[in-house]
């Protein structure tokens, strides 16, 4: 069998090379004396399996089953990547997003070189879950809809909490986290102090007089505790300078001196002194 062609070339071929025109039926003619060449050959005893074709056929169909449905595979040999924790496939020294349904599990990897494109497919179904230009080494591809919502523009880490005197701090809400966040990007020494003295103002002047306070100190970028003592200090009455170009939340109330009034009759010329026209003044 692993010779069929060769033994047709040698066995069927060559005999009817010595016909004087093995080609009078055409093409239904040959094939009819093919499926006779084939009828004659199987049913001889083979020289290698020593045994009849035709027969060890029968007996063999009996365990014979179907081939398994296989998806036709066109192009390079693709390959199986298994999508990380941050929904990611890497391939090339690049990073490419897939659907965030799919962390954990293996999906299969084509590249499109002429249209430089890469498709994360189903390994079994061949359906696409994802397609992404082909990036550089080192880049990323990253599609927002696979993970259900948009890209924050920046990435958000909360504050975390080392001490108890933090802990408390930040129970005071998001404001004592921003505060917290700033004065550690600032490079605040001794920044465990410094909460501890915040913390000792909020019992004397309140939590809602203090979360006001660090409002205006992170709006100023003041991280110290001598700052929000300033701020507390002026009891809610410190200016709020309004950024250039902005509009006003409110309307500009100035206070005037009052000055006393005259009527438009004081303002008049007065006429020149008859008697003294020309004269000298004594």
């Amino acid at each position: 069998m692993e010779r069929l062609v060769g033994y047709a070339k040698q066995d069927l071929l060559v005999p009817l090379e010595l016909d004087d025109d093995p080609w009078v039926d055409g093409i239904a003619g040959l094939n009819v004396r093919a499926h006779a060449w084939c009828e004659e050959v199987n049913a001889a005893l083979h020289s290698e399996i020593q045994a009849v074709p035709a027969e060890r056929l029968a007996a063999e169909a009996e365990v014979l089953d179907e081939l398994p449905s296989l998806r036709l595979e066109i192009g390079p040999k693709p390959v199986s990547r298994k999508v990380d924790k941050l929904s990611c496939i890497r391939f090339g020294s690049a990073r490419y997003s897939v659907p965030n349904q799919l962390i954990g599990t293996t999906v299969t990897v084509m590249v499109d070189e002429r249209d430089r494109m890469l498709r994360v497919i189903e390994p079994v179904t061949g359906q696409i879950h994802a397609e992404h230009a082909l990036v550089a080494p080192g880049e990323t591809s990253i599609v927002d809809a696979h993970y259900g919502r948009p890209r924050p523009e920046t990435p958000r880490r909360a504050a975390r909490a080392k001490t108890p005197a933090e802990r408390e701090f930040l129970a005071l809400g998001p404001v004592a986290q921003r505060f917290l966040t700033g004065a550690a990007a600032a490079g605040v020494t001794k920044l465990g102090s410094e909460i501890n003295e915040i913390l000792m103002l909020a019992a004397a002047h309140g939590t809602d007089a203090l979360l006001a306070a660090l409002e205006r100190a992170v709006r100023f970028s003041r991280w110290r505790a001598a700052d929000v003592r300033s701020i507390l200090a002026t009891n809610g009455y410190a200016p709020h300078p309004t950024p250039a170009g902005a509009a006003f939340t409110s309307a500009v109330v100035l206070t005037l001196p009052s000055v006393p009034t005259r009527s438009l009759a004081d303002y008049a010329l007065q006429p020149a002194i008859e008697g003294n026209e020309g004269g000298e003044v004594s």
